[in-house]
C-alpha cells in the first residue's frame, strides 16, 4: 500500500467517524439542510488538502476548518433565504417543532461569529478556551459574545413566545 492509499483509507476513516457531527454543526450554523450539506463538503475538500500537514486532532482541526468556511461564506453572501426543511434529529424529550423552528430563526438573526459561539458552546459543549481556540479569538470574546448572543436570543423568543400564531 502506498504512501497515498495509506493517506485516503485514513481520511475516509476520519470523514466515516465525524461526519454526522461536522455535518450536524454545519447545520446549526447555517440553519439550512443543504446550505450545511456544501459547507461540510468543502470543508472536507479543504481538510483533504492540508490531510498530511494536520497536526493534533483532526476533528479540531475540521472544526476550526468548518467555523473559517462558515463565516466567509456568511462576509462574501449575505443571504436572507429561510430554510424550508429540517434535519430529522431525534430530542430526548418531546419539542414542539415550532419551538425548533424559533429556535432557528432566532439563531439566523446572529451575526455569524456569535452563532458560532453559541452553537460551539452550547450545542458542542466545548468549554470557553476550546471555543476561543477554535474560532481564533480570546476567552473574554467568547464569554462577552455569547453572554450577549443569549440575552438577544431570551429576547426574540420571549417575543416569540408572546406572539399569537
Amino acid at each position: 500500500m502506498g504512501v497515498r492509499s495509506s493517506t485516503d483509507a485514513e481520511f475516509t476513516d476520519f470523514v466515516h467517524a465525524a461526519g454526522v457531527r461536522l455535518e450536524r454543526a454545519a447545520f446549526l450554523l447555517t440553519g439550512d439542510h443543504h446550505l450545511a450539506e456544501d459547507l461540510t463538503q468543502a470543508t472536507y475538500a479543504k481538510v483533504y488538502a492540508a490531510w498530511r500537514r494536520v497536526d493534533g486532532d483532526p476533528l479540531a482541526y475540521a472544526r476550526r476548518t468548518l467555523l473559517n468556511t462558515y463565516i466567509s461564506h456568511r462576509r462574501l453572501r449575505r443571504n436572507t433565504e429561510r430554510p424550508v426543511d429540517l434535519l430529522d434529529d431525534t430530542a430526548a424529550r418531546e419539542v414542539d417543532p415550532s419551538e425548533r423552528i424559533d429556535v432557528l430563526d432566532a439563531l439566523a438573526t446572529l451575526s455569524a461569529l456569535d452563532r458560532a459561539v453559541v452553537v460551539l458552546r452550547y450545542w458542542e459543549d466545548r468549554s470557553v478556551a476550546d471555543t476561543a481556540i477554535d474560532l481564533g479569538v480570546s476567552a473574554d470574546v467568547v464569554r462577552t459574545r455569547s453572554r450577549r448572543a443569549l440575552g438577544r436570543l431570551r429576547d426574540i423568543l420571549t417575543i416569540t413566545e408572546r406572539t399569537p400564531s
